[in-house]
């Protein structure tokens, strides 16, 4: 057994990286990174300690967050205010990510492509959601009925999930894609001589 400890400098590598990120960052900087990746409810003094700034510092640029989309709030006990990472500034964010790295055209022929196959996962398991598919599942299991367990595999239920996930996901990456072009384009007429 080795009772060799570790040499004084490498002791607390998590504090040492923790103060080269607090000096680096701003407050905000830090805040907005700790509530990107909060997704159930939690306090600003639990934000505050893991942006390492004050509680005071935390609910300010919270409140800032929240005003602007990226966080959600929700009434905590005595009083007091959650936060977590508003679901919609995820949509946005992972359509900004699929916009710089798909051209447009590409993202349509995806769409398609995704459609087509929830279809054919309607078609082949007549329902028309993983959530109904199942709850028949189970129906069946319980009812001692024919069993779907031997034939519906789990991982075809978490497939469909993610294929109706990422199939929302292109969307809104569609939708800002076309109103980006749309902004880009000039498509504001100032042109008196169009007629309404």
């Amino acid at each position: 057994m080795n009772d060799r400890s570790p040499p004084d400098e490498f002791a607390d590598v998590n504090e040492a990286v923790g103060e080269e990120w607090e000096t680096e960052t701003t407050p905000y900087e830090r805040i907005r990174h700790v509530v990107a990746h909060t997704y159930n409810p939690v306090s600003a003094d639990a934000v505050a300690d893991g942006a390492r700034t004050a509680p005071k510092t935390a609910r300010k640029h919270l409140n800032t967050l929240a005003d602007e989309g990226f966080v959600e709030t929700t009434p905590g006990e005595h009083g007091s205010t959650l936060y977590r990472r508003s679901p919609e500034s995820l949509v946005v964010e992972q359509a900004a990510d699929i916009l710089e790295h798909i051209s447009t055209d590409e993202l349509v022929t995806r769409i398609q492509e995704m459609r087509e196959q929830l279809t054919e996962y309607r078609s082949e398991f007549g329902v028309d959601s993983p959530e109904e598919l199942a709850v028949n599942q189970t129906n069946q299991v319980f009812s001692q009925t024919e069993s779907l367990q031997d034939e519906i595999d789990p991982e075809t239920i978490r497939e469909w999930k993610t294929l109706r996930r990422n199939l929302a996901f292109a969307n809104a990456a569609l939708s800002i894609g076309n109103a980006e072009q749309f902004v880009d384009s000039d498509g504001w007429s100032t042109d008196d001589s169009v007629s309404a």
